[in-house]
């Protein structure tokens, strides 16, 4: 297989996200739209009143996966992040506004971590409003995890990653829901799909992200990464330089030890896909199938519209990954039915609604307010937080660098940053009022979710709108209401991230915060916060003990150990400055 690189165009990483999707949209403009005011893509034919909706999403980077997949008998909408980073919640929320017919929102996606909060974020949104919401996390990767089984819950920090799967799972949720299924019946079939799927990759080259001039991961010269991640991610071993018969062997032996039993009425019938990772001829991907297809017939298995071609990508990474899904009669007939996207037609020619759809309105954003010479308590909460986590972000990123990327504390500055534009715009008064802060609160959550991004914006993003949302319904400050509104939000997070106290998260500093102020529930309110957020510091401080067990800084062992947590510090630093406020 060759490595040549890949040469192309400059790009300015700052727009790059808002310029490819302008271009789809002009280049598919027959097929799908741009949602106003969001990085997300609706199909013409959505909203279809009654018809339930499929949202699918995740970082750029991967095209055709997710953008491409959007149109009539596949996804309805598509939300779109930043290069190898999840949508926000406000953009996975305002994509599947778009698309919403009334019969309930399927979101379908990769399972890694970025996308199962922020998705899980908008989900608990779009709840809150009505609008009946499933989830099918897509976790095929056999090189990533213990298998998914059916009808049990998905772990998102240990369970399997969704590579090029994805498309199996989304084809059949599409189809169901084009046949006029209810909200129930496309979720398990979405479901039963992502149960019969198994991927197993391989890469001989890494990739290069717009603007930069130096490869985001490596693969040694002469070598095959067997297993690796489609973002780098390690993989299960490395080998010599493989031939295309010994690719496909590879690719074939990972994947028939891997597969779940056979589905009734299935005969030995497997759809098929061969997939390009980027820079991989489709010439050497045929070479590769020829043994591929002798492989699973030897097997007893028989490829059913099998498919080579570049599905999910990794910018300009070279490698392929097969991915098979054992079908029954009822998945099969789903697999064929008919669609119509920029990337992916099963049966070419027209449909019978050409006519242009009105474009759909944004989300409402929050009403604007002119800034008032004294903020209200709530903003001058979130500006004081600010304040001092800005002051400690190039630590914050220190700590995280340890076993993270680094970016936690720029991350957290930036969305409080728009926090605190978003509470400013939207706390009403009076002073006294605690509906007033939950308002502004609520705002401020999303405000923090959508600019700060990544899993760290989501949590936050949750912390401050659970608390917004207990304040809403209180008539009076005390010290209780802040108690019952902390246990809130360490609940929520704690659901959210799926992290418990003792997995070396921001939990760690936020359960003694909690527990101090629920102590202190009959004493003033300014002391007893005082107290708790020196707990959380302490706490906090404490984490350095601790071996993580949650996200990236899980797969880097005992790498973090003596250091403290980055999202624990933060987080006393976040209700130390509240406590400061709240005494001056």
């Amino acid at each position: 297989m060759t490595t040549t690189p890949a040469a192309g165009p400059g790009h300015d990483p700052g727009t790059f996200r808002e310029d490819w999707l302008e271009g789809l949209a002009d280049a598919y403009a027959r097929t799908v739209r741009r949602v106003p005011d969001t990085y997300g893509v609706v199909g013409r034919h959505a909203p279809r009143p009654g018809k339930v909706a499929v949202v699918i999403g995740g970082g750029s980077g991967h095209y055709p996966a997710f953008a491409g997949l959007v149109g009539p008998g596949l996804a309805d909408a598509a939300a779109v992040g930043d290069v190898f980073a999840s949508p926000s919640a406000e953009q996975v929320y305002r994509t599947a506004r778009a698309a919403d017919g009334g019969a309930g929102v399927l979101f379908s996606y990769g399972n890694y971590a970025g996308d199962v909060m922020h998705f899980g974020l908008a989900a608990r949104r779009l709840a809150a409003e009505g609008v009946d919401v499933r989830t099918v996390l897509v976790t095929d990767d056999v090189a990533s995890g213990p298998p998914p089984v059916e009808g049990q819950p998905v772990d998102p920090s240990r369970d399997r990653r969704g590579v090029a799967g994805d498309f199996f799972v989304f084809k059949v949720a599409g189809a169901a829901a084009e046949r006029g299924d209810d909200l129930a019946g496309v979720a398990r079939l979405a479901a039963r799909a992502n149960a019969m799927t198994r991927t197993f990759g391989a890469a001989f080259a890494g990739c290069t992200l717009p603007g930069a001039n130096e490869p985001l991961f490596t693969v040694d010269a002469g070598t095959t990464e067997l297993g690796m991640g489609i973002h780098g991610e390690p993989g299960l071993r490395t080998t010599r330089h493989l031939t295309a018969s010994e690719l496909a062997d590879a690719l074939v032996d990972n994947l028939l030890r891997e597969l779940p039993e056979p589905p009734a009425g299935g005969d030995g019938r497997v759809a098929v896909l061969l997939n390009g990772l980027g820079r991989t001829k489709y010439e050497e991907m045929f070479v590769v199938y020829r043994q591929v297809n002798r492989r699973l017939r030897a097997a007893g298995l028989h490829p059913h519209r099998p498919e080579v071609g570049e599905f999910v990508t990794s910018f300009d990474m070279a490698g392929v990954s097969l991915s098979v899904m054992l079908l029954d009669d009822e998945l099969a007939e789903l697999y064929d039915a008919p669609c119509d996207t920029p990337a992916f037609r099963s049966v070419p020619g027209r449909h019978d609604d050409q006519r242009p759809a009105e474009s759909v309105p944004a989300a409402s954003a929050a009403p604007v307010r002119t800034t008032p010479a004294t903020d209200l308590p709530a903003t001058a909460a979130l500006q004081a937080a600010l304040d001092l986590i800005a002051a400690n972000e190039d630590e914050l990123g220190r700590l995280d660098a340890v076993a993270g990327d680094g970016d936690h504390g720029i991350g957290i500055v930036r969305g409080l940053r728009a926090a605190v534009a978003a509470a400013r715009a939207s706390e009403p008064g009076p002073a006294a009022d605690p509906r007033s802060a939950g308002a502004a609160l609520l705002a401020a959550g999303l405000a923090l979710a959508d600019a700060s991004g990544g899993a760290s914006g989501a949590l936050y993003g949750t912390l401050l709108a659970e608390t917004g949302a207990v304040l809403a319904k209180a008539d009076t400050y005390s010290t209780a209401l802040l108690a019952d509104a902390a246990e809130a939000a360490q609940r929520a997070v704690s659901d959210l991230g799926g992290a418990q106290v003792g997995d070396k998260t921001m939990l760690d500093a936020l359960d003694p915060f909690r527990t101090e102020l629920h102590a202190r529930a009959a004493e003033p309110l300014p002391g007893a916060w005082k107290a708790a957020a020196q707990s959380a510091t302490r706490a906090a401080s404490a984490t350095a003990g601790l071996t993580p067990s949650r996200g990236r800084a899980a797969r880097m062992g005992t790498l973090g150990h003596g250091h403290p947590d980055a999202g624990a510090v933060s987080l006393s630093l976040l209700v130390t400055a509240v406590g400061d406020y709240l005494n001056g």
